[in-house]
């Protein structure tokens, strides 16, 4: 119910926002609005005011506002308040409001979410350098050692982790290019990143982790941690020899070995100490009864710091947003990457389950999404009209209906295309139905 509740609320505010924008900007230039509708029919609920009548259908997948004299073969009166009786100009600001809409709310919600607070991970921020190469992995396979500094993924430039690993995080069983610092000298490297699995999403790892850290947090009195010595402050560098990154990875290695002596090796006071512990056995996995965090980075912003870090963010995920539409057409990105009605709800509901942050969140990037894609240039979203009046401005005349009508069917069969394929992404993102795909 979670699930459902969050999908339609989510889908209901950014269709809503994208419809609002379209209604506003028609009534701003005179054009008559026959019908603001959210869903599909059947229609649940509706009223007139005015010349419009407003209303809610039972299916919460989209929605619509009808104008007076809004397609060439609706019959036209000829009054100055129908759609094409307007100058080109005032049809571009209705078309175009409803995508800025979308682009206003993904700004406001992120700006929202950023002045309530940011946390990150300390090293999000830090330029790649290489610190774990995990063992047969793809980095290692291709000769990227620790010390390795990046600086390019297909070629492109990546200054910070964060944007290192969304550079290959969308790039799973596609070869790209690592350009990286070896000791001064600018190497090389072809690498095809791995397919990792994470909650229903497909992402690419090459299998290279920072230098960092987790750290005791809390000691439980009593417990297994205290007995053999652990303080809170202490940062776990290795267990059993192996390499300890994030503070999951100390959970997974403790877990594996309940009753069975394990070594740590920790940094405390800026000394490094060896420490063993038998973690106690809950289940079947071990226990050593302490709290674990990693390094990170905190700060509040003020309303301008909020503003001018959502804008930058947004610029940020638009380019990557480019960037995988067009790497779709070029075939460097899997169109596995696109995601349909059914995995938005399904993350909805997860993002519902945490906190109304992380539900605008979710809802800032799908509205962003929604908005560069409907400008588009392809016929049938709101960007394939104003190219097609763009072109009619151009050519100085209008397009008869016969050829508008081949431009918008070759728009939908694209579109169509396009649904296929998410809805197809979907499907297997569910466990039960992905067995029932022997080809998988």
């Amino acid at each position: 119910m979670t699930t459902l509740l969050a999908f339609v609320f989510v889908l209901g505010v950014l269709v809503f926002v994208h419809e609002l924008g379209h209604f506003l900007a028609a009534k701003r230039v005179g054009i008559r609005v026959l019908k603001f509708q959210l869903g599909f029919n059947p229609t649940v609920v509706s009223f007139r005011r005015g010349d419009t009548e407003y209303s809610i259908g039972a299916l919460p997948l989209g929605g619509y506002v009808k104008m007076a004299g809004e397609n060439p073969e609706d019959t036209r009166t000829g009054r100055s308040d129908e759609f094409l009786s307007k100058t080109k100009w005032e049809r571009l600001q209705v078309l175009i409001m409803g995508p800025v809409m979308n682009i206003a709310l993904a700004l406001v919600l992120t700006a929202l979410i950023a002045y309530q607070g940011i946390e990150k991970g300390a090293y999000e921020d830090q330029p790649p350098v290489v610190g774990v190469v995990t063992a047969d992995s793809v980095a290692a396979r291709s000769d990227i050692k620790v010390g390795d500094r990046i600086v390019s993924v297909g070629g492109r430039t990546v200054g910070t982790w964060e944007k290192f690993l969304m550079a290959v995080g969308t790039k799973p069983d596609r070869e790209i290019e690592i350009g990286l610092l070896r000791n001064g000298l600018e190497e090389t490297r072809k690498v095809t990143p791995a397919v990792v699995r994470q909650n229903r999403m497909e992402f690419g790892d090459i299998g290279v982790l920072p230098d960092v850290h987790p750290f005791v947090r809390s000691v439980q009195s009593g417990g297994a941690a205290e007995k053999a010595g652990l303080k809170t402050g202490d940062v776990v560098l290795m267990v059993n020899d192996q390499p300890i990154t994030f503070n999951y990875h100390l959970k997974e290695a403790i877990a594996k070995h309940p009753e069975q002596l394990i070594t740590l090796t920790i940094l405390r006071d800026g000394g490094r100490q060896t420490i063993q512990a038998t973690p106690a056995r809950n289940g079947n996995e071990g226990l050593l009864g302490i709290g674990i965090g990693d390094e990170t980075v905190k700060f509040k912003p003020g309303v301008t710091e909020a503003i001018t870090y959502s804008v930058k963010k947004n610029v940020e995920y638009g380019q990557l947003i480019f960037q995988t539409l067009w790497g779709l057409f070029t075939r460097e990105t899997s169109p596995k990457q696109l995601m349909g009605p059914v995995a938005i709800a399904q993350l909805s509901g997860e993002a519902a389950s945490l906190s109304w942050l992380a539900l605008f969140a979710l809802m800032a990037s799908i509205s962003l999404n929604l908005g560069l894609l409907n400008l588009m240039p392809i016929p049938v979203l709101d960007g394939g009209h104003i190219f097609i009046m763009g072109l009619e401005g151009l050519a100085r005349r209008d397009f008869s209906m016969r050829v508008k009508e081949k431009m918008l069917l070759a728009g939908f069969v694209l579109i169509l295309m396009l649904m296929v394929t998410v809805i197809y992404n979907d499907l297997t993102r569910i466990t039960w139905i992905e067995r029932l795909m022997p080809w998988r």
